[in-house]
């Protein structure tokens, strides 16, 4: 996103910290995350927030464009990457995931989102930042 600043993201972080409270309390834990992911698009489109899902990720390796065939589940505002889980806990590995798609991506701020938590707000999410954050205004 051009001119991003932090101020800007944390308010993007704030309305989809909202929308997916939202999908959390109408549904509650339990599902299969595609669920979540279905409901949690609808409701950032409800919402008027531009996003992209399930798009592949793009990957140069030393001038060599790789088939990496990773997806990630959100990325909002060409700036914030948001995954989506249904798990009992958040694994080493979703965290991995999650930054190596910021990486990729050059997106400053990610958030996993455990939909199997009963307070989402409280104990199912957790927020991310990597150094293109540390460059923002």
């Amino acid at each position: 996103m051009e001119n991003l600043t932090r101020d800007i993201l944390k308010d993007i972080t704030y309305q989809v910290n909202g929308a997916a409270i939202e999908v959390h309390k109408i549904l509650g834990p339990g599902l299969l995350e595609s669920v979540y992911h279905k409901c949690l698009c609808h409701e950032l489109s409800l919402r008027h927030i531009k996003f992209k899902s399930q798009m592949y990720v793009h990957l140069v390796y030393k001038g060599l464009d790789i088939d990496t065939e990773l997806r990630y589940d959100i990325y909002v505002e060409d700036c914030l990457v948001v995954e989506i889980k249904a798990h009992k806990e958040i694994l080493p590995v979703h965290e991995a995931q999650i930054l190596t798609y910021m990486n990729i991506l050059q997106a400053p701020k990610g958030i996993i989102f455990n939909f199997y938590s009963y307070n989402l707000y409280k104990d199912g999410q957790k927020t991310f930042v990597n150094h293109y954050f540390e460059k923002l205004d």
